[in-house]
């Protein structure tokens, strides 16, 4: 099978396509021929070396998302799978290829009217925008700020914070453009990078879903507002600095509230049971799958170029 490998960690130019032989599935675990795969920004962190333990290996497949067709089933799993299509949840690494593995209790079956493209633009970025927002416990009302929300994520975050009735919407983004395709999704105030570039929007928030990190972080904790909370569910603009706590202990009178959220702590039927109400709240066109391009799987270098460039509007998906 045809496979995309990181050969080098850091720049794209470290990816190469190269053949490998389709995997087996083993105990408790499927084999699905991949028909999408999706670029998320945990690959890109995971390329640039970001994540120490999975950039142990040269030669380690990226990609955490995909969708297809079942064909072979391992011990323990019912055979009845084979032929069912799924969106198969790769954890940190395997996705990129003709071929993935996953366990049997991280795959969903997909509605008929589902596409296999539209399900790895909704099955990770969903889940988590909204157990970060449950964590968040935003409530009807509040005020909400989405930090990075172009990316399929922060489209998740601000479509989820609507449906909540949160009273403002604000966004970071990169442009002007992107702020006002943003504003269809539910966004009431767009901001750029830094936090700054509208006079009406509020200065503190009662809930900031963050998937940026970086240097800035400390600056977005001070916007908090009194008993506010705000949750880190990516460091797709670098880690944020060893002293970023100072800022939570400077704003100590205000009981503001630092956490992060990672979908490793979510019992597997809970996330299952969102993913699936996901899938069928798309198909009902009560939730947007946002697809920036659709690419081969031999340009994946190409998709994490984009990626880094900033360059992405919604999800790159990968296609055999």
């Amino acid at each position: 099978m045809r496979a995309v490998i990181i050969r080098t960690f850091g720049d794209p130019s470290g990816m190469e396509v190269t053949d490998l032989p389709v995997p087996t599935p083993g105990a408790g675990e499927v084999l699905v021929r991949t028909e999408a795969a999706g670029v998320g920004g945990v690959d890109v962190v995971i390329r640039r070396g970001g994540i120490a333990e999975a950039a142990r290996d040269s030669g380690m497949i990226p990609g955490s998302e995909a969708a297809g067709v079942i064909t072979t089933t391992g011990p323990d799993v019912d055979p009845a799978w084979v032929g069912r299509r799924v969106w198969a949840f790769t954890r940190t690494s395997g996705a990129y290829a003709e071929y993935v593995i996953a366990r049997a209790d991280d795959i969903v079956e997909l509605p008929s009217d589902l596409t296999s493209v539209q399900a790895v633009t909704l099955g990770s970025a969903f889940p988590v925008a909204h157990f970060a927002l449950e964590r968040a416990r935003l409530t009807e009302g509040e005020s909400v700020l989405v930090r990075g929300a172009a990316g399929s994520i922060g489209l998740a975050g601000v479509e989820l914070a609507a449906r909540a009735g949160a009273g403002v919407i604000a966004v970071t983004t990169s442009s002007s453009q992107r702020g006002e395709r943003l504003r269809a999704f539910g966004a009431t105030h767009v901001l750029d990078r830094s936090g700054a570039g509208d006079a009406d929007a509020p200065a503190e928030f009662d809930v900031i879903l963050d998937i940026v990190g970086g240097p800035d972080l400390p600056r977005f904790i001070e916007r908090l507002s009194p008993n506010g909370r705000l949750i880190a569910v990516g460091v797709v603009g670098g880690f944020p600095p060893a002293d970023f706590g100072t800022a939570l202990l400077a704003g100590f009178r205000r009981s503001i509230t630092f956490g992060t959220l990672s979908l490793d702590t979510v019992p597997r039927e809970e996330l299952a049971r969102v993913r699936a109400e996901v899938f069928d709240d798309a198909v009902r066109g009560a939730l947007s799958p946002v697809v920036h391009d659709t690419l081969p799987l031999s340009d994946a270098a190409e998709a994490h170029r984009l990626m880094d460039a900033g360059d992405v509007f919604g999800r790159i998906v990968l296609v055999p």
